[in-house]
């Protein structure tokens, strides 16, 4: 037996209600008919809602929404709604607003930006992979950007020979001070002032066998002198902590994005590429109101 609905019994605002209208997005009227195994749920004006239309319409719901309305009432409250929106299009239609040029015009505007979200994905779709080389790779000429696996502090000498590198050394050993060394002997002016103290190590901005050495070092040794392009290394860690792991997960997952990001975009062009290659294109002589140029556009030929 059907409940007749004289006036809208749900508890919610108008508001409420256009929201719930608006999310629902098309018409129920393409779903599968009533049958034995599609019951019917509710009639409206003669209008039958299966069971099969609410379930669609109660799984296109974002979680947070179908979390809302298990607080307010459950599937229960959604059906109202459901009702309050068949009541709302069928008024709409009496009224001939389907009719509506304006209407017509933005439900055009609509169509088009679904077929052209459509049309996008199914050129990008299965065709854009980031494999892990490529994956590490960006992340490599991204370190800057990347926190540090652990938080290191390291401090640095560099020596324009491997013959005043060996002498630092061979003190250091001995016990004399890294900074008095630093300040002293090593060539790098941006550091020498404060005793060779580089800070907390960013990944990737120290040469690659200096940061090899790096993070081999435990807190509070220095490495043999290290041969680089730039002269010789002798590095100390002077502390090191675990970092921030989730950090650094976030970053990467951002970097990863961001590549897929950046060969989406360029299978695209590609992609739209060839359409115009194989398109017959003119432009016409009202361009130049559009184009602010008095130029012509060029034009593909057609092959």
């Amino acid at each position: 037996m059907f409940v007749r609905y004289p006036h809208l019994r749900s508890t919610c605002s108008y508001g409420a209600v256009l929201g719930a209208v608006l999310l629902m997005g098309v018409a129920l009227s393409g779903c599968a008919p009533a049958s034995q195994d599609n019951p019917v749920v509710a009639i409206v004006n003669g209008k039958a809602i299966t069971l099969s239309e609410f379930d669609f319409r109660w799984s296109e719901l974002p979680e947070s929404t179908r979390a809302r309305y298990e607080s307010e009432g459950g599937k229960r409250q959604f059906l109202e709604e459901l009702i309050s929106r068949e009541l709302l299009m069928q008024e709409a239609k009496k009224r001939g607003l389907h009719r509506s040029p304006s209407v017509r015009y933005r439900t055009q505007r609509f169509e088009e930006k679904l077929l052209l979200d459509q049309v996008m994905r199914e050129a990008v779709k299965a065709k854009v992979e980031v494999s892990q080389e490529e994956l590490e790779e960006y992340y490599a000429a991204h370190g800057a950007v990347l926190p540090a696996p652990d938080r290191i502090e390291v401090s640095q000498i560099v020596s324009k020979n491997i013959y005043a590198a060996r002498d630092i050394k061979r003190m250091l050993d001995e016990g004399v001070a890294f900074a008095n060394l630093a300040k002293r002997y090593s060539a790098d002016q941006y550091t020498k002032s404060k005793g060779g103290e580089l800070g907390l190590y960013q990944k990737g901005t120290a040469p690659q066998e200096v940061e090899e050495a790096i993070y081999r070092l435990r807190p509070g040794r220095t490495s043999d002198p290290i041969k680089t392009e730039s002269g010789f290394y002798i590095v100390k860690v002077t502390s090191r902590k675990r970092g921030d792991t989730k950090a650094v997960l976030a970053a990467r997952e951002r970097l990863k994005q961001e590549l897929y990001s950046e060969k989406r975009q360029t299978h695209i062009k590609t992609y739209l590429a060839n359409l115009k290659s194989s398109a017959t294109i003119r432009i016409g002589d009202a361009s130049k109101y559009v184009t602010g140029s008095s130029g012509p556009l060029p034009v593909t030929p057609k092959p």
